[in-house]
C-alpha cells in the first residue's frame, strides 16, 4: 500500500468544467513532485453483463479508457508522461473513492467542491461523506478559482484536537511551495487572548514550525456570541490564503457520514482549496520527514 503514497489520485469527470479541476490538481501533482493517477467512475454493469456479456463489459471499459486518455491528452497538450496514470473504475462514484483511499494508500485525493450542475459533479452531502470515511486526506478544490500559487497556508486549530498530522502536512506544503503559516483559532470565552489556552498552544506550534524554518504568525479570533465557523470564514476571506488545513471532527466517528457542521461549513463556505485530514489516517514521517 505504502508505495503509493508519493501520489495524488484525482476524480475527473471528463467535460469543460472536469478540464478546470484537472488544471488544479496538476498543479499540486506537479509542485509536490508526486505521481497523479486521474480516475474515471463509470456505471457499473449488471452480473448478467458481467456473466453473459464479458466481452462487451471488457469492451465498454477499453472504450472508457481510451475517452479519458483523450481527455487528458487534450487538456495537457502533448503525450501523457509517466508520471500521469489513468484510471477507469465501475461502480457509483462514493463508494468507489472510498474503497481507493483504503486501497491505494495515495498520499491524498483531490475532489470538485465547486457548487456544479454538470453531470458527474459531487454534491455538498456526498463529498461530506466521502471527507468523513476515506482513508487519506481529501484536497477540496473549486475550479472556479483556481490556485497557480501558494504564498498563505491557514490551519484553524481547536485546542481539543491533535494537531500532528496537520503539522505535518502544513511542514510539506510550505516547505514545496514557500509558503508561510498562519495559526487561527477561535476563542468564546471573554478573557485576555494571551492568557487563554489556545493561544498558548497556538504558540507552541508556532516555534515548531519557526525551528522547520517556516515563516509563521497567531491569529486569535474573539468570537463572543458567533458561530465559531463564521468567525473562521471571515478570516479567510480577509486574509485570502491560497490553501486551509483543517482537521474532521471526531463526531464522524459516530455518524459515519458526517464531518461535523464546523469542517462541512469550512470545506464548502470558502473558495480556496481545503485540505482536510481525518482522525484515523496514519501519521506521515516515514514518508516526508
Amino acid at each position: 500500500m505504502s508505495n503509493n503514497l508519493n501520489s495524488i489520485m484525482a476524480f475527473i469527470p471528463q467535460n469543460n468544467e472536469g478540464e478546470l479541476v484537472l488544471k488544479e490538481a496538476l498543479y499540486f501533482q506537479q509542485t509536490l513532485g508526486m505521481r497523479i493517477f486521474v480516475l474515471n467512475v463509470i456505471k457499473a454493469p449488471s452480473l448478467l453483463s458481467r456473466k453473459f456479456q464479458a466481452k462487451n463489459v471488457e469492451s465498454i471499459e477499453n472504450e472508457a479508457v481510451q475517452k479519458l486518455n483523450n481527455f487528458v491528452k487534450n487538456v495537457i497538450q502533448k503525450e501523457i508522461p509517466k508520471n500521469i496514470i489513468l484510471r477507469v473504475k465501475p461502480g457509483n462514484v462514493v463508494p468507489t473513492l472510498i474503497e481507493e483511499s483504503q486501497r491505494g494508500g495515495y498520499g491524498f485525493i483531490v475532489v470538485d467542491k465547486s457548487k456544479s450542475s454538470f453531470k458527474g459533479a459531487l454534491h455538498w452531502n456526498k463529498i461530506d461523506k466521502f471527507i468523513s470515511q476515506s482513508h487519506c486526506p481529501v484536497l477540496a478544490v473549486n475550479k472556479d478559482f483556481p490556485v497557480r500559487e501558494i504564498k498563505k497556508i491557514v490551519i484553524p486549530i481547536d485546542i481539543s484536537q491533535s494537531m500532528k498530522k496537520r503539522l505535518l502536512w502544513a511542514t510539506l506544503f510550505a516547505k514545496k511551495f514557500g509558503a508561510k503559516i498562519q495559526i487561527v483559532s477561535a476563542l468564546n470565552i471573554n478573557i485576555d487572548e494571551k492568557k487563554s489556552l489556545a493561544f498558548k498552544n497556538a504558540e507552541k506550534i508556532k516555534h515548531l514550525f519557526w525551528d522547520q524554518g517556516i515563516e509563521c504568525e497567531v491569529k486569535i479570533l474573539k468570537v463572543h456570541k458567533q458561530k465559531k465557523y463564521k468567525a473562521i470564514l471571515k478570516c479567510l476571506k480577509e486574509e485570502k490564503p491560497e490553501l486551509v488545513i483543517i482537521r474532521t471532527h471526531q463526531e464522524s466517528i459516530f455518524s459515519g457520514n458526517k464531518i461535523g457542521k464546523f469542517v462541512s461549513k469550512i470545506v464548502h463556505g470558502c473558495n480556496m482549496p481545503v485540505f482536510t485530514v481525518n482522525y484515523s489516517q496514519n501519521p506521515l514521517d516515514s514518508i516526508f520527514f
